[in-house]
């Protein structure tokens, strides 16, 4: 999604005390100010105002553009000016990773892609296979990945997981767990429904990418995600 982060680096910004008053400060104002206007407000140089602006406008927090000051125009109106304001970031951070808005954007599509031969559960089971299977063909796609073997299928959904925030490891051989659900808030209060839209976004993941000798099954250890995948001739948990 457009703007949005969930690395560290802008939340450390703000680990400051004084950054995060000039900050409140921009967000509060509803228009551009200058170093000036901070420096004035809070009561610090124009030198110091400018570091703590520019340390934020560095990491994505705050956007910058150069005008005139108000009232001035035309020759003699002395040197542009630098303005900031708020930019469009959203900081999502958690530990452990939730991707509570890939749950949103899939139950919302099923809302919208919802038929009359199915039920809303069936239609947002549906819809999380129809985005893993997107991704796997994706991933296929930018590789340029022939069919693949059950080991180097288990290797790249590996990954993909991982991305996802689903904390994936080796169990056993021939055995990928998940100790991380991304949904958490949301599976502990519909457990069926968002575990059957994991299993079927991870299915929908391991057809994308070819292969049809892995299996996504409904089961997995105490305190696990609630999926595991695994070779059909391995045993799962």
């Amino acid at each position: 999604m457009d703007g949005r982060r969930t690395d560290v680096a802008p939340v450390a910004a703000l680990d400051d005390p004084m950054r995060k008053r000039i900050y409140d400060l921009i967000r509060k104002a509803h228009h551009a100010v200058s170093r000036e206007d901070v420096a004035k407000e809070i009561g610090i140089s124009r030198k110091l105002a400018a570091f703590h602006l520019d340390k934020m406008a560095d990491r994505g927090l705050l956007k910058s553009h150069y005008a005139r000051p108000p009232g001035r125009r035309g020759p003699g109106a002395g040197r542009s000016a630098k303005y900031y304001e708020p930019s469009d970031l959203e900081i999502q951070v958690s530990i452990p990773e939730r991707r509570y808005d890939l749950a949103g954007e899939l139950l919302l599509e099923a809302v919208r892609s919802h038929r009359s031969d199915e039920t809303a559960a069936e239609a947002a089971f549906r819809v999380a296979r129809d985005r893993g299977f997107a991704t796997g063909q994706e991933v296929r796609r930018t590789r340029r990945l022939r069919p693949l073997g059950p080991e180097r299928t288990l290797g790249i959904a590996e990954e993909i997981l991982d991305q996802h925030g689903f904390e994936p490891y080796r169990d056993t051989p021939g055995v990928l767990a998940l100790k991380n659900c991304p949904f958490h808030a949301f599976a502990q209060t519909a457990p069926d429904l968002m575990c059957r839209m994991n299993q079927s976004f991870i299915d929908g993941l391991l057809r994308g990418l070819g292969n049809e000798s892995i299996e996504a099954d409904l089961a997995c250890k105490v305190g696990d995600c609630c999926v595991t995948l695994h070779r059909r001739d391995v045993a799962k948990h």
